[in-house]
């Protein structure tokens, strides 16, 4: 990979936003990976997760995985501020596809008051992690990341 590509890519300073950014996103995203990795959190743990996906959603067993690597692996290297850029654009990418193939179809808002079927939910807070991740891209990791090493 070109060499100035790889400093853009990781290149960040010492500020708050992409810290506070990152870190908020990335703690949010956390009980949501555990609910499909580990079952935490009352989560259906990673084969529940890929029965789901693949014979619910409809998702093909690549994508399925693809999708569950990205929200675990995304979310931890969010936390620690490891390939901010790369792991924003992934989760980005995640997110939009949630919109597209499962949540566009019930709306825009949240079930907040159970009227919708158990399960179904509107695209809001995935248009948050979408602002966010945008906004992640363009400052870099921030303060106290691992991207901030390598610069």
């Amino acid at each position: 990979m070109d060499k100035n590509l790889m400093q853009q890519l990781f290149a960040t300073d010492n500020n708050l936003t992409g810290f506070v950014l990152r870190v908020t996103l990335g703690l949010v995203l956390f009980p949501h990976a555990a609910q499909k990795m580990f079952g935490w959190f009352g989560g259906p743990g990673l084969s529940g997760e890929m029965t789901h996906m693949t014979e619910h959603a409809g998702l093909p067993y690549l994508v399925a995985v693809l999708a569950i690597l990205v929200e675990c692996l995304g979310m931890v290297l969010l936390v620690t501020g490891t390939a901010t850029r790369i792991s924003a654009v992934a989760i980005f990418g995640l997110f939009l596809g949630m919109i597209v193939f499962i949540h566009w179809k019930d709306g825009f808002f949240m079930n907040w008051f159970g009227k919708m079927p158990a399960g179904a939910e509107g695209f809001e807070y995935h248009l948050l992690v979408l602002g966010m991740c945008i906004a992640i891209f363009i400052q870099g990791g921030g303060r106290w990341s691992v991207d901030r090493l390598w610069n």
